[in-house]
């Protein structure tokens, strides 16, 4: 059947079939949910999404939950779990847990947790934009498509779901709890419309560079964390380590990095390595501490 198709210009644009009779289309932009194939038809996105890709999605769920614990405990501003941290920071786990699950419930196939995906086969799927012929430099062809569905728009459908769920969630829970504090609010007003956006621009760059982006991310935290101590004794570092709240902070840079490794496939052995970024802080503070430096230039004075 697809045989019989003639070549479209371009590397997006395919021929929807119109009907049963075999009628085509001209070539044009595929509908939502289709990708043009080897023979410049548009064929269903039916396979399943891989493992990469899922991971991907689990990577862009954890930043607005990241960007929601750092906020609400900047907030905060105490050494321990206060009880409008915690409420806080759960309101937070449920708002991205069901914006996570209305996600993938409103995708293809329709109210069943899997997806039905179009795989990525290069950088280039992504920003279709870029990628419309001008045949013999008449008229343009526009063939703009989601080519790599649902990679893009759920992601989208995610962020505005939690901004939806957070303006519902939270002021239920802060009128029962009574808890005070729009801080952590008007900082997701800003940061949610920031990851659309950094979304929408470089959504393939993050796609092939998430779990580099993990590692160093996890591994920046971990230093930012070490680094606002006040004391920056070897002794105070490791006794503020087994601190409760500071085991949560410090478990979840480590859970980020292992998150990073797993995803790079076959480095599973580097799992051995997650502590070593706290413990080369810790061990090597003597000598990144200014303090230490201070105290040697006053010797030589």
């Amino acid at each position: 059947m697809y045989t019989s198709l003639e070549r479209c210009p371009g590397t997006y644009c395919g021929r929807t079939l119109l009907d049963n009779n075999g009628t085509w289309s001209e070539c044009g932009a595929c509908p939502r949910g289709s990708r043009v194939n080897e023979y410049f038809a548009c064929a269903e996105c039916q396979e399943e999404l891989n493992l990469y890709s899922w991971l991907y999605l689990g990577f862009m769920t954890m930043l607005p939950l990241m960007m929601h614990c750092f906020f609400i405990d900047l907030d905060a501003k105490d050494r321990k779990f206060s009880r409008k941290q915690l409420t806080l920071t759960t309101c937070a786990f449920a708002e991205v847990i069901i914006s996570s699950i209305l996600s993938i419930l409103m995708m293809e196939p329709l109210w069943e947790f899997r997806l039905h995906a179009c795989h990525v086969r290069k950088i280039t799927d992504w920003y279709t934009l870029f990628y419309n012929p001008n045949p013999n430099y008449q008229q343009r062809l526009y063939c703009t498509q989601e080519a790599v569905y649902p990679l893009q728009t759920i992601v989208l459908v995610f962020y505005f779901l939690c901004l939806i769920t957070m303006f519902i969630i939270r002021p239920i829970i802060a009128s029962i709890m009574d808890i005070r504090g729009r801080s952590p609010v008007y900082s997701a007003l800003y940061f949610l419309p920031l990851l659309i956006f950094i979304h929408a621009l470089a959504g393939g760059l993050i796609y092939f560079s998430f779990p580099y982006l993990s590692i160093v991310i996890s591994m920046i935290a971990n230093a930012i964390h070490y680094s606002v101590k006040l004391d920056q004794s070897f002794k105070s570092l490791i006794k503020s380590s087994f601190e409760v709240k500071n085991l949560v902070i410090i478990a979840s840079h480590w859970m980020l990095l292992a998150y990073g490794i797993v995803s790079l496939g076959h480095h599973t052995a580097l799992l051995a390595l997650i502590p070593f970024p706290s413990v080369f802080y810790i061990l090597t503070v003597r000598c990144t501490d200014p303090a230490e430096f201070r105290e040697v230039e006053n010797r030589s004075s």
